[in-house]
C-alpha cells in the first residue's frame, strides 16, 4: 500500500511540473512575463474570454490580449501581433497599446507605467510617458473630428495598406 502511495505521489509530481514548465512555455511563446499572473485575457487561451474594458470618461472602448499583474502588483497590458515583424513598433500598435493602458487605468484604478508589445521575433516594452499619453489623446481627439469630415487625407505611403483596404476603389489618393 506505501509503494502505491509513494508512487502516486511520484507521479503527481512529474505532472505538476510538466504543468508549470508547459504553462511557461506558453506565457513565453505569448510575449507574457513569466513571473507575472494573467488578471484578463481575451485570448481564449487563459481562463475565461473577459468582456472590453470601457471608459465612459474617455468614451473608449478596447479588449488588450491579456493584462497581466507583475511580482510589484503593477498591472500590464499586453498586445500580441503574431504574424507581425519589425525592428521597432509601429506608430499604430504603439498608440493601441496606450488606449489599454487608459483603459486599464480607468478599470482598476492603477495607471500602468508600461506595456508590452509582442511581435512575432520580438517584445517592446512601450514606456507609458505624459508624452506618449497626450500623443494618444491628441490622436483620438483627431480621430473622431475625422469621422464627422466628409473627405479625410490618405494618413500613409503604404501600399499594402491600400491594396487590403475596403474603400481602395473610392479612394483618389489610393497608392496603387
Amino acid at each position: 500500500m506505501e509503494i502505491v502511495l509513494v508512487l502516486i505521489l511520484f507521479f503527481a509530481l512529474v505532472a505538476a511540473f510538466y504543468l508549470r514548465r508547459t504553462g511557461r512555455a506558453v506565457k513565453a511563446r505569448a510575449g507574457l512575463p513569466i513571473a507575472a499572473r494573467v488578471v484578463y485575457s481575451d485570448t481564449g487561451a487563459w481562463q475565461r474570454v473577459e468582456k472590453p474594458l470601457f471608459s465612459r470618461k474617455y468614451r473608449l472602448t478596447g479588449k488588450p490580449d491579456y493584462i497581466v499583474r507583475d511580482e510589484s502588483g503593477a498591472l500590464i497590458p499586453i498586445e500580441v501581433k503574431p504574424t507581425r515583424t519589425a525592428s521597432e513598433p509601429r506608430a499604430s500598435d504603439t498608440m493601441q497599446l496606450m488606449a489599454y493602458g487608459v483603459l486599464v487605468e480607468q478599470e482598476f484604478g492603477a495607471r500602468p507605467t508600461y506595456g508590452l508589445l509582442k511581435y512575432r521575433d520580438h517584445v517592446f516594452q512601450i514606456d507609458f510617458t505624459d508624452d506618449l499619453r497626450a500623443e494618444f489623446f491628441e490622436t483620438l481627439q483627431d480621430m473622431r473630428a475625422y469621422r464627422r469630415a466628409a473627405n479625410v487625407p490618405r494618413s500613409h505611403d503604404d501600399p499594402a495598406r491600400c491594396r487590403h483596404c475596403g474603400y481602395r476603389e473610392e479612394c483618389s489618393e489610393r497608392l496603387i
